[in-house]
């Protein structure tokens, strides 16, 4: 047995380790915390098996961001001689999946000037500023975008655009926007955007309803969903802690 205990306290430590790096990565429910630690190597093997493995999935992600990287070089070389604006959005478009979003924005103002006709342009435009924290610069873009189509994206422009009058002070013009928002659309990101607004307008009881809908919204998606969209999720928690006080 002493043998097997010297086998198994290194191993043991590794795995727990491993735990706990992933933990503090995506930060799952904080109660796998106290499973890690004081589940020894089984709490951290469990953790493994039902959170880590799965997120392994994720990964993909990572590969194709050195896909994305060479198509990226491979792009600001051709615009050298062929400055079209499909060049210049699929350039856009790479860096906004690499949330390079300052880059993204500069190849979409030269796209923008060669063909101004493209909401899909605009639209990404815009999110390019939400990633920048530009919001007053979002506005007009998002507008723009709007105007052609309130349906656009399911309804994803509409909220967006709301959440940027919220968070300009403008309580008045996100209200309209996100009406129809928060009547169609259901994703984890519009349900944040809303509560969030409730709360900037003072409204803590309908904040609170929002919020909760985030968290029973959790319940409702598949793991691989729930994954994916765990920021919003996160943002959720601490926005009900802030509404509980």
């Amino acid at each position: 047995m002493g043998g097997l205990s010297f086998l198994i306290y290194p191993w043991g430590l590794i795995v727990q380790g491993v735990a706990l790096w992933h933990f503090v990565k995506r930060r799952p429910e904080n109660y796998w915390l106290f499973i890690i630690i004081f589940g020894g190597v089984l709490g951290a093997g469990v953790y493994l098996v039902v959170e880590m493995i799965p997120d392994l999935g994720l990964l993909r992600g990572v590969f194709q961001g050195f896909g994305r990287r060479s198509r990226i070089q491979m792009l600001e070389t051709q615009i050298l001689d062929n400055p079209s604006a499909g060049n210049l959005e699929e350039l856009a478009e790479l860096n906004f999946e690499q949330k390079n979003y300052a880059k993204a924005r500069e190849a979409l103002n030269r796209a923008i000037a060669a063909r101004s006709d493209s909401p899909h342009a605009f639209y990404l435009r815009g999110k390019a500023a939400l990633g920048m924290g530009d919001y007053a610069g979002a506005i007009p873009d998002l507008e723009y975008v709007v105007g052609k189509d309130a349906k656009f994206d399911y309804y994803r422009a509409t909220g967006l655009l709301g959440d940027a009058y919220a968070r300009t002070g403008d309580l008045e013009k996100a209200a309209y926007y996100f009406g129809p928002a928060a009547q169609f659309s259901t994703t984890p990101e519009t349900l944040y955007n809303y509560a969030n607004y409730l709360r900037l307008s003072g409204k803590k009881e309908e904040a609170r309803e929002w919020a909760q809908k985030l968290a029973a919204k959790k319940r409702t998606l598949p793991r691989y969903m729930q994954r994916v969209e765990r920021p919003w999720f996160r943002k959720g928690k601490v926005l009900l802690k802030e509404l509980a006080s």
